[in-house]
């Protein structure tokens, strides 16, 4: 029993050199491809990482506020108003700012995300805070972020290996006390964790009736989005009142649309897939120009112009399967070799592999509708 071998993988196979290119490129345009969603997908993650750990139903936020490093400040009164609206639970405060770091090794100065809460249960879900709340309520400590990127200096393994740290933070000492998870991002390389009574001892000129987040909890079985309207409409314009979930879409949106980081990772991935478009038209439109002659021997016999339409689509489909798992597997490298460059969450989701091949397959099969121009040149008549 004879295998019946389809023409697109004949064509395609007669020029071994020719396969190659065309299946490197497609290569590297699904690496390309993905490693601009996986920085992207990171970006909008990583953006969320201290907001993600609120334990809060609600928060405030002022209207000029834009994202995590510029938050503005709305008068903490607000929050007092707030947690007189029925089914308001409890009300807090966050301070955020930017202060100078000092590596505690080698002395070079950096500027580090600091934030100020009270230091009671429930404001963030970090692990361990029974024992760190009491140390931050001591004077002059801070948690630090093990997250963040080690120009900060080696503090989690000094603090392992001498139970405290003792550097510069804002131009006066500190002792680190403690660890926090938070992590690096685009707007952040690392964070600091600490009491609002710390916070205001290292920004004197900062004060408490000025609160960048506030934070609202509510009784049990209240609806969120009601209470949201609620507060709304019991508070000034000068204050915002979001869901917790609608500060972290609030907070991916600024970066997305106000940023030219987010279109250029859309560029990017546009830009391409053009490349790998014109190189997949290159290879297919010199294929059909070299077998025209065959085609048209096709089309003598009786063959339809669509089944040599199919023959060519055949082969775009085929260079995409054949491109796309190397493409695939050489980006696990890329990525492992960025997360650990730039300590960003970095990751590789079936939803972006998902959507890069069914790019990938657009992709070649509008590079073989170019192609397919050519065969209208395919003339019975030439042959003979």
């Amino acid at each position: 029993m004879s295998t019946r071998i389809p023409l697109a993988w004949l064509q395609l196979t007669e020029s071994k050199g020719r396969l190659a290119v065309a299946v490197a490129g497609i290569a590297f345009t699904v690496v390309f491809s993905l490693v601009q969603l996986a920085f992207q997908d990171a970006l909008y993650t990583s953006v969320t990482l201290l907001y993600s750990h609120l334990n809060a139903d609600l928060v405030l936020i002022s209207p000029r506020y834009q994202c995590v490093v510029s938050t503005d400040n709305f008068p903490q009164r607000r929050l007092y108003q707030a947690f007189g609206v029925e089914g308001v639970d409890s009300a807090s405060a966050l301070y955020m700012g930017v202060m100078q770091w000092k590596n505690p090794l080698n002395r070079h100065d950096r500027q580090i995300f600091v934030v100020g809460m009270k230091p009671v249960p429930g404001v963030f879900d970090f692990a361990g805070e029974s024992d760190y709340l009491p140390l931050i309520r001591q004077p002059g400590k801070v948690l630090f972020d093990q997250g963040s990127r080690p120009e900060f200096g080696p503090i989690v393994e000094l603090l392992r290996k001498d139970g405290t740290v003792t550097t510069e933070l804002a131009h006066r000492q500190v002792e680190v006390a403690g660890l926090v998870r938070v992590g690096a991002n685009f707007a952040a390389d690392g964070s600091i964790v600490t009491s609002d009574t710390n916070f205001f001892q290292l920004l004197p000129y900062r004060g408490p009736g000025m609160t960048n987040v506030g934070l609202i909890r509510l009784k049990p079985g209240v609806n969120a989005a009601t209470a949201r309207d609620k507060i709304a409409a019991a508070l000034p314009p000068d204050v915002t009142v979001l869901t917790r979930q609608g500060l972290l879409d609030r907070e991916k949106a600024f970066f997305a649309s106000s940023l030219p980081v987010g279109l250029f990772f859309r560029t990017s991935v546009l830009m391409g897939l053009i490349v790998g478009a014109v190189i997949v038209y290159q290879i297919l439109y010199s294929d059909v120009s070299e077998h025209l002659s065959e085609y048209a021997t096709v089309k003598a016999i009786g063959y339809p112009d669509r089944y040599l339409f199919w023959v060519v689509l055949q082969e775009a489909l085929i260079l995409s399967v054949l491109g796309f798992p190397p493409g695939v597997l050489f980006s696990w490298g890329v990525y492992e070799i960025a997360r650990s460059a730039t300590l960003l969450p970095i990751r590789m989701t079936l939803i972006q592999v998902a959507a890069v091949y069914l790019l990938t397959v657009t992709m070649c099969a509008l590079a073989g509708a170019l192609a397919m121009r050519k065969l209208q040149q395919a003339d019975p008549v030439d042959v003979f």
